[in-house]
C-alpha cells in the first residue's frame, strides 16, 4: 500500500506551547485510522497541518505526494474535512450550502445534493440552516466533507449530535469509501464506536504519539489481562474452584459463573485446568481488553513519574 499521508518528525509550536512533539506516521490507501487523545493532545493540530491550514515548525507533512501548505498544492480538491465545530451561513438552506461547497470544489452540484439524503437531511434540505439543530448541522458538515469522493477524509468528532441510526449510516458510508481506496483519519472520543470500525489506532498524549497499531498489536504491547467467564454446573458454596491457581484474581457472578483475570500467557492453561478435573463447563466467554482500557494504559505509561 502506498502512503497517501506522510508525517515525518513533525513539531508545532504556538508561542511557548509545543502542541505537537516529533510525531511521525504514514497513512495508506484505504486505511481507516482512529486518532485518539484528550483535548489538547495535538489531534486537531495534526489534521490542520495535513490540510495546509497551518505549517509545522519543524518536520514535514506530505499529502497525496505534495505539500498541503504550498500555494500550488494541486490535490486540495481531493481532501475532505469535517471540523469539530461546524459553522455555516445561517441564512442559506441546506441545499444552497451544499451547492456552494460543490461549486468551490468544482464538483457536480446534483451529486453533492444527493449526499443530503445519505446523511438524513433530504426532508430538511430546503430549510434555512438557522432552523437546524446541532445534530442537523453536523450532518450537513458530513455531507460537505463527502463531496467529490475525497481520496483523503479527515473527520474531527464527526458523530457528535447524531442519533444511533444516523451514526450507523455514517459509518457505512465511510467504510464503503475506505473499501474503495479513500484514506480516512477519524478523531473521536467515542472509543466504543472506533473499536468496532477502525483498522488501526494512533494514541496521542500532550503532543506525543504514545502508541500506534491495530487493536491486536496494542493488546500484545499492553499485556493487559483478558477476562475469562466460565459458566460451570457446580461451584463450591464459597471460595474459588479447586482448579483455579491460588494467585489468580477472580470474581463469582450469580452462583454459576466465575470471571478470571488471565494474563495473556495463562489463558490456555486456565482453560485446560477448568476442564481437566471433570468440571462441567456449560459456557465460555473471552473478553479481551477494550479500547478504553488500552487508551488508559498507554496514557498512564506515557506520563512522567511523580
Amino acid at each position: 500500500m502506498s502512503a497517501t499521508v506522510h508525517v515525518a518528525d513533525v513539531v508545532k509550536h504556538y508561542g511557548q506551547v509545543e502542541a505537537v512533539k516529533g510525531v511521525s506516521f504514514d497513512l495508506a490507501d484505504g486505511e481507516m485510522v482512529a486518532l485518539i487523545g484528550h483535548n489538547g493532545a495535538g489531534k486537531t493540530t495534526l489534521m490542520k497541518m495535513m490540510l495546509g491550514l497551518i505549517r509545522p515548525t519543524r518536520g514535514a507533512v506530505a499529502v497525496l505526494g505534495g505539500n498541503p501548505a504550498a500555494g500550488e498544492f494541486s490535490a486540495r480538491r481531493q481532501l475532505g474535512y469535517l471540523p469539530e465545530n461546524v459553522a455555516f451561513d445561517a441564512a442559506l438552506t441546506g441545499r444552497e450550502t451544499q451547492a456552494f461547497y460543490a461549486r468551490l470544489k468544482r464538483e457536480p452540484v446534483n451529486d453533492a445534493l444527493a449526499l443530503l439524503d445519505v446523511v438524513g437531511l433530504g426532508e430538511a434540505a430546503r430549510r434555512r440552516v438557522n432552523t437546524y439543530s446541532k445534530g442537523m448541522r453536523q450532518r450537513l458538515g458530513l455531507a460537505q466533507a463527502l463531496i467529490g469522493r475525497p481520496r483523503v477524509l479527515l473527520l474531527d468528532e464527526p458523530t457528535t449530535g447524531l442519533d444511533p441510526e444516523l451514526r450507523q449510516t455514517f459509518y457505512e458510508v465511510i467504510q464503503r469509501l475506505a473499501a474503495e481506496g479513500t484514506t480516512v483519519l477519524l478523531s473521536s472520543h467515542a472509543l466504543t464506536e472506533l473499536e468496532e470500525r477502525a483498522g488501526r489506532v494512533i494514541i496521542m498524549n500532550r503532543g506525543l504519539k504514545v502508541a500506534d497499531g491495530t487493536l491486536d498489536e496494542l493488546r500484545r504491547l499492553a499485556r493487559l489481562p483478558t477476562r475469562i467467564r466460565l459458566k460451570v454446573a457446580e461451584l463450591p458454596p464459597s471460595g474459588p474452584p479447586a482448579w483455579l491457581p491460588a494467585a489468580a484474581t477472580y470474581r463469582r457472578i450469580n452462583g454459576h459463573i466465575v470471571e478470571i483475570d488471565a494474563a495473556p500467557d495463562d489463558k490456555i492453561d486456565l482453560l485446560h485446568r477448568a476442564t481437566a478435573d471433570g468440571s462441567a463447563v456449560q459456557d465460555l466467554e473471552l473478553i479481551p481488553p477494550n479500547l478504553d482500557e488500552l487508551y488508559a494504559h498507554f496514557l498512564r505509561h506515557a506520563e512522567p513519574p511523580q
